[in-house]
């Protein structure tokens, strides 16, 4: 195992006060690529009244009662981000999962968000998303599998991932393994919906630009009862393959939405890319509301209240929900 690349980390005292005056110093060190140049927030977030300590529920909570839109989650988050690259989930003896961590100083078992890559790509493609969750208190997991053959067989890998997770907290300190959430990216989104439709012990799923892959999907999304959200690209830019499989299947809970001007690529987000890209960063805000709702509250109430400047605005559109 190894870490090539990591953001300033603090503990002890030095993280309590980092925490609380809400100061994310992201400093890459060593050979990485440089961050893109998004700005951090301003947002300060208030500690307990009496631990004295900022709590991931409490901070979630705020962000919910703010009412924060979904442009302020164009910005980093408040909380610096400890990078573990190259590391590996071992799911078996002889089977084990490559995987970088993104995991926010907020500590104290804050939700965790699984991020699986589509085809031809891989886990860099995603780094900047899952940095970026870590950055508003959502710890991340990007995983690298194989990036072509059965994306059913990578649906079974994933929910085993989960499982592995939810099962093994001493493991992963610092992570609620109750609280974990699926990210899935075109072929990587069926893969996402065959593991929840499986049973994936997961509070929810986010799958960006999904693109459908085998012929049990839809009997899959039928079987998910967690709450699902649909981030797509401008199908007149790029009309991803049956991608109204995807909401049409899901038993309700679920809604689905479209950025306006995006490409399929526009729903990743690496370390090098130009964050200057509005629609990269309209896909990742999306994707940061819709993680915060369902890793606070269950639902998607609050990314739905969180997208409606942007809806009014024509950024995103053909929202529908059931």
């Amino acid at each position: 195992m190894n870490s090539s690349c990591s953001f300033r980390t603090v503990s002890g005292p030095s993280r309590i006060a980092a925490t609380l005056t809400a100061i994310a110093l992201m400093v890459l060190v060593g050979s990485c690529a440089q961050l893109p140049s998004t700005e951090v927030t301003p947002i300060v977030f208030k500690p307990d009244p009496v631990t004295k300590t900022l709590e991931s529920e409490a901070v979630r909570t705020q962000v919910v009662e703010r009412n924060l839109g979904v442009d302020q989650f164009r910005l980093r988050g408040p909380f610096e981000v400890s990078v573990r690259s190259g590391q590996y989930i071992q799911l078996s003896a002889k089977e084990r999962i490559p995987a970088d961590f993104y995991l926010s100083a907020l500590g104290n078992n804050a939700p965790l968000a699984i991020l699986l890559h589509g085809y031809s790509n891989g886990k860099a493609d995603h780094a900047y998303q899952g940095m970026h969750l870590a950055t508003w208190g959502i710890n991340s997991i990007v995983l690298q599998l194989p990036n072509r053959g059965s994306w059913v067989t990578h649906g079974r890998t994933l929910a085993r991932v989960a499982d592995h997770i939810r099962k093994r907290p001493a493991q992963f300190p610092n992570i609620d393994t109750r609280n974990i959430l699926l990210v899935g990216h075109s072929f990587g989104a069926s893969a996402v919906s065959y593991a929840m439709g499986q049973g994936a012990p997961v509070i929810g799923g986010v799958l960006l630009d999904p693109a459908s892959f085998g012929k049990g999907l839809a009997t899959a999304l039928g079987r998910v009862g967690r709450p699902v959200m649909i981030l797509l690209a401008d199908e007149s830019v790029f009309p991803a393959r049956g991608r109204e499989v995807f909401l049409n299947n899901l038993r309700g809970n679920a809604g689905e939405l479209s950025v306006r001007g995006a490409g399929h690529e526009d729903a990743q987000f690496s370390l090098s890319d130009d964050a200057d890209n509005q629609e990269r960063l309209a896909f990742l805000s999306a994707l940061t509301a819709a993680a915060i709702s369902i890793s606070s509250t269950g639902q998607l109430d609050y990314a739905w209240q969180s997208y409606e400047p942007a809806i009014a605005a024509g950024r995103l559109f053909d929202a529908r929900k059931k």
